[in-house]
């Protein structure tokens, strides 16, 4: 006499693990989202301090200040402070500025600290 026994998994087994991924899905996908934002808005904002420090360059070179400010081109390129155009990680464009105002990105919440 032989006895056949059926091996696997029972579909409340597989349900069960489908919800513990479902889960854990929902608890990680936000984390992931938020830490993806504030990875962007550190390399924005370090952009941005780059972009202020090729500023006072530009200033201390041309002996320059006030309300006046560089073009993007006195800026960038490989003989200038910045070897190639920065761009926002978010999408975001950059406003040089003038020497009495920061650099800005148009990404609200990407800011130059005071």
């Amino acid at each position: 006499m032989k006895i056949h026994s059926k091996s696997g998994f029972t579909l409340v087994e597989i349900m069960i693990v489908v919800a513990i991924i479902g889960v854990l899905a929902a608890i990680a996908i936000p984390n992931l989202v938020k830490a993806r934002k504030d990875a962007q808005r550190a390399a924005c904002v370090q952009n941005l301090r780059a972009i202020e420090g090729a500023k006072e360059v530009w200033a201390l070179d041309t002996r320059k200040g006030g309300n006046e400010g560089p073009q993007p081109t006195e800026l960038y390129g490989s003989d200038k402070a910045i070897k190639s155009e920065p761009h926002c990680p978010a999408g975001g464009t950059y406003t040089i500025g003038t020497m009495d105002s920061k650099p800005t990105c148009s990404v609200t919440d990407h800011v130059l600290p005071n």
